[in-house]
């Protein structure tokens, strides 16, 4: 049997991931992929980043490594693909292994956890839930603040956590998604503009924003045309918020979504934001209106529809480019 087109295998991953997520059972017993990507930037970053080294030696050693996970990911891909091709059905173990690399699920999970520990908890338990999907200080954040970090970090991952992966899955497979995490890993890790990483990690950082230019600017009108099934809300005004304010972002990427998700709520995202070793004064996006704790709920349902038509999206390519039978 010719197995299905990459478009086909990564929709079947979306919906695999939506069913199931990632079992705790299991990687209670088994580290999760991204955990071993994880650990192989960890030791590179311990042998290879030295204070003792240049700015220049950093740089280009920050580059080799990022360039050695990719590889060894790319090519594990590659090795489990072949060998899955060759067996019946091979193709759905295939998008199942996908699944694993698409946080559509649990970012659903981790969102909604911080508007439940709002709602029975209050601001400490909200803060407590918000800091373990944002980087910034939330010992200081109001409900507003909570509300905002969690709403953003929705908007933001829906392009990189679920649109990218799926996207380099639809064109490379199993390697594609799987280069592709080990990109975002390294740059999660130390595609930082700290002192420590300020050289080692730019490469990964530069890489990770080419790796995620497209995806971002398909994740951001996918936010805006969910507004069509939902009460109350406006594509036209997704739309116009992703046109005026998502270049004004800090981020050459993570502006399209967030904008998206702030025109279609009718909130302002962004703004000041007060991290571990510096404030940022970023602008706002959005109109005027503070962030409230209802508005996750909506911008949950928001994520639930953009999710649904990117599923339909990557259907109707596999459908318009011929699956092979």
């Amino acid at each position: 049997m010719i197995p299905p087109l990459p478009l086909s295998t990564a929709a079947l991953a979306l919906l695999c991931d939506a069913l199931t997520g990632d079992p705790d059972w299991l990687y209670r017993r088994v580290p999760h992929p991204v955990a071993l990507m994880g650990r192989l930037i960890d030791v590179l970053d311990r042998a290879w980043n030295r204070p003792d080294i240049s700015d220049f030696s950093r740089l280009v050693r920050g580059g080799f490594a990022v360039v050695t996970v990719i590889g060894i990911s790319g090519a594990v891909g590659m090795v489990i693909e072949t060998m899955l091709h060759q067996i019946t059905y091979g193709w759905i173990v295939e998008a199942v292994l996908m699944s694993v690399m698409i946080a559509q699920r649990s970012l659903y999970l981790h969102v909604h956890d911080v508007a439940a520990a709002l709602e029975s908890g209050g601001i400490a338990a909200g803060r407590d839930a918000v800091a373990r999907i944002v980087g910034r200080k939330t010992a200081a954040l109001d409900e507003s603040g909570v509300s905002r970090g969690a709403i953003e970090s929705l908007a933001e991952n829906f392009s990189d956590g679920v649109v990218a992966p799926v996207f380099w899955a639809a064109l490379f497979g199993l390697p594609g998604i799987l280069a592709y995490k080990a990109l975002n890993t390294a740059d999660s890790m130390i595609g930082h503009r700290s002192e420590k990483y300020l050289h080692f990690g730019r490469i990964a950082a530069r890489m990770d924003d080419m790796a995620n230019f497209v995806p971002a600017r398909i994740a951001a009108p996918l936010i805006a045309l969910a507004a069509l099934f939902m009460t109350r809300m406006s594509v036209a005004s997704g739309l116009r918020t992703i046109l005026a304010d998502a270049k004004h972002h800090r981020s050459v990427n993570a502006g399209y979504p967030e904008a998206a998700m702030a025109g279609v709520l009718g909130i302002r995202l962004s703004g000041p934001r007060e991290y571990s070793d510096a404030i940022a004064e970023e602008p706002w996006i959005g109109g005027d209106r503070d962030a409230e704790p209802s508005d996750i709920a909506a911008a949950l349902g928001v994520f639930v529809r953009a999710c649904v038509l990117l599923f339909l999206l990557v259907m109707g390519s596999a459908v318009i480019a011929g699956i092979p039978v």
